[in-house]
């Protein structure tokens, strides 16, 4: 009797979670993830309505008939903080939505995803990229959080000289994108993309729809390269979303402007392609800016405790 309940004490333990100092760990935590690097796209500032709520995503070809299918896509994705560039970039990758200034004179207070990578992998900041057209975004590097200010900093080249002052090209930073994933090849990347913000923000409608079908080749451009290197390919999630959105037309400026809490600059959308992924999938369930960096981790395997995020579970449905 006493052999047949050990037996059947350890058939309890050997289907049940394991524990690790006293923490419950389920088999979902510990799963093995075919993806070993994550990039973020982030494409700045376009609105829904131009981009996937065009029944004919008629300025975003390869996002919607190329990438889409391949991917799961999220229609109901929101920036539910402060609307503009320096906050909704800082949501992303702290999974905390912060009002900091715009100019890039306030860093984040908490640490970012980066840093928390880097710290758990000891792997050298070259394996942790922030490229950036805009040169302020050098700010999602860095944390003000005691323990974390000048701590495990990913790599950056923010802005045309990467010193992060003024704003480049996207061209030029497409460039310096190539280059970093060919030479120090990121696990861990985010990269931004201005033209459709600042083309909307000099109220050029007819160049705003052209800076939205240039990102949408970047994009393909992005994904392809991703295909076609042997260092990435089958091994890679690719995410592309955005920071806000714009005023629907007839609130305040319309697409020229964004800021504040209306449906125009808060709806956005999310894409994600990866090997850990079933394709074809769209879900219209809410999910939002701060999730993204909490479900790179559990993918990636570190921990953000400062996040206030949630894992994007259809993802892995």
């Amino acid at each position: 009797m006493k052999l047949i309940a050990l037996v059947g004490l350890f058939a309890l333990l050997s289907t049940s979670a394991v524990t690790t100092e006293g923490c419950e760990v389920s088999d979902e935590d510990q799963k093995e993830y075919k993806t070993k690097h994550v990039i973020v796209l982030v494409i700045d500032g376009p609105r829904f309505s131009e981009t996937f709520g065009d029944t004919t995503c008629q300025y975003i070809p390869h996002l919607a008939k190329d990438l889409a299918p391949q991917g799961v896509l999220f229609t109901n994705f929101r920036n539910n903080g402060k609307t503009n560039t320096a906050s909704g970039h800082a949501a992303i990758t702290t999974g905390v939505y912060e009002n900091i200034k715009n100019d890039g004179s306030e860093l984040p207070k908490h640490p970012s995803m980066f840093q928390y990578y880097l710290k758990t992998s000891k792997l050298p900041k070259q394996k942790a990229w922030i490229v950036a057209s805009k040169g302020k975004l050098n700010v999602l590097a860095n944390a003000r959080k005691k323990d974390w200010f000048n701590s495990f900093m990913p790599s950056d080249y923010c802005g045309p000289n990467g010193n992060g002052d003024e704003y480049s090209p996207d061209i030029h930073t497409w460039k310096v994108v190539l280059e970093k994933l060919r030479v120090d090849q990121p696990n861990l990347m985010l990269i931004n993309l201005l033209e459709v913000d600042t083309r909307g923000h000099s109220n050029d409608w007819p160049n705003y729809l052209e800076a939205i079908k240039r990102t949408d080749n970047y994009a393909m451009q992005l994904w392809e390269f991703i295909q076609s290197n042997d260092y990435y390919k089958d091994n890679t999630t690719l995410i592309i979303t955005n920071d806000h959105g714009r005023h629907p037309d007839g609130h305040k400026d319309g697409f020229k402007e964004h800021g504040d809490g209306c449906e125009g600059c808060r709806k956005i959308y999310m894409l994600a392609l990866g090997p850990d992924f079933k394709p074809n999938r769209v879900i219209t369930d809410e999910y939002e800016q701060i999730d993204i960096s909490q479900t790179i981790a559990k993918i990636l395997h570190f921990d953000m405790p400062t996040s206030c995020g949630r894992v994007i579970s259809p993802l892995f449905d």
